[in-house]
């Protein structure tokens, strides 16, 4: 058994033990709040505050717990531990403090990890669907070119389906607007991870939400506005800080692509496609899950890289875990949709968390 820890201890400070083999784990008592909620909305009436700093409800048409950090409610997720480091990890039961039995959610199998064998194939002839690069002609992706008038930094693109998608994470440097959330600041609202150039040239930069809606309107007016705090009404498609003629893609443009590459909506987590991330992953650079190769097959040439992402605080983690996309929807004034990719599931997803973190981006073209 791994090791599991709430997020709240670990960046309250309030948890400071080693990473080892040892089955003991750390849980904080229930509180006042309700043990389950039915949806997000009806969460958000509850308020967090220090009062209830790692408190978790379940939130039913989610299937998954939420936490509070003294501020907001997050996605919850654990710490858990390889060995020899810690790691985030989302596959969790609900919440010990729940009051209704964990049974009825739908564990991941021990083989989700690393295959998607059981996934049912899309019908051929399914509006949409992509062929993998090895049935194309001459077995070859079906790739081309994207060169950023704005720096002049060229990018290869692919076609998946009915999209044509940028086939590397955008590495324009957003830096004309500060950064600065409860008392952290940056000169930018875009960053390489560990703030290393080498990581932007590997990775492509991670950039904040309102970065890459281009909330401020350096570029057009669709996403003008879009930021933490508020809520607003994009013009779709919302070009953000991508390049002229591409977009940030919609909540709904990554569900087409999930489909298109052969995904299969999980009936307990609808936010879920499995086999979807198999697909999409890089073949190399992914970090082994339990012993065993977490790489993709990259099948579709979409070739999604673990870079990590940036905490609000201006700490990175996970480099070699996710693979995180924003998205150009929002969910709330504070959270907006993002795609992700783990490295325990052959599955991608579709979550929403806080704006001030910072994420890659691959843009779509228009």
């Amino acid at each position: 058994m791994r090791n599991r820890v709430s997020l709240a201890f670990l960046f309250s400070g309030a948890l400071l033990v080693a990473c080892s083999d040892d089955d003991s784990f750390i849980q904080r008592p229930s509180g006042g709040l309700p043990a389950e909620v039915a949806d997000k909305a009806e969460l958000e009436t509850y308020e967090c505050s220090m009062d209830v700093i790692g408190e978790k409800v379940y939130v039913v048409d989610l299937g998954e717990n939420y936490e509070c950090d003294g501020d907001e409610w997050f996605r919850s997720y654990n710490y858990e531990c390889d060995g020899d480091e810690w790691f985030r990890s989302y596959d969790q039961p609900k919440s010990s403090s729940s009051a209704k039995s964990s049974s009825s959610v739908t564990p991941k199998s021990s083989s989700s990890a690393k295959s998607s064998s059981s996934v049912t194939p899309k019908s051929s002839g399914a509006t949409g669907e992509a062929s993998p690069c090895s049935e194309l002609p001459g077995g070859d992706c079906n790739y081309g070119t994207l060169t950023d008038t704005r720096d002049g930094q060229t990018y290869k693109t692919v076609t998946i389906g009915d999209q044509v998608w940028m086939a590397e994470n955008l590495n324009y440097a957003y830096t004309g607007v500060p950064y600065n959330y409860s008392g952290y600041t940056s000169d930018s609202t875009s960053w390489c991870y560990e703030n290393d150039p080498a990581n932007c040239a590997k990775y492509g930069r991670l950039y904040t939400w309102a970065a890459a809606m281009d909330s401020v309107g350096t570029w057009t007016t669709n996403g003008k506005g879009c930021g933490y705090n508020k809520t607003c009404s994009p013009t779709y498609p919302v070009r953000g800080v991508c390049p002229s003629g591409w977009h940030l893609p919609s909540k709904t443009e990554f569900e087409t692509l999930f489909s298109a590459v052969g995904g299969v909506q999980d009936e307990s987590y609808t936010t879920r496609w499995n086999g979807a991330g198999t697909a999409l992953k890089s073949t190399s650079g992914w970090n082994e899950y339990e012993g065993e190769s977490s790489n993709g097959t990259d099948a579709f040439g979409f070739s999604a890289l673990p870079a990590g992402y940036r905490y609000y605080s201006g700490d990175y983690y996970h480099e070699g875990y996710y693979a995180d996309f924003w998205s150009s929807t929002e969910a709330s004034s504070d959270y907006a949709y993002y795609m992700y990719l783990y490295y325990g599931h052959d599955g991608a997803g579709l979550d929403n968390f806080n704006k001030y973190y910072g994420h890659s981006v691959r843009c779509l073209k228009d």
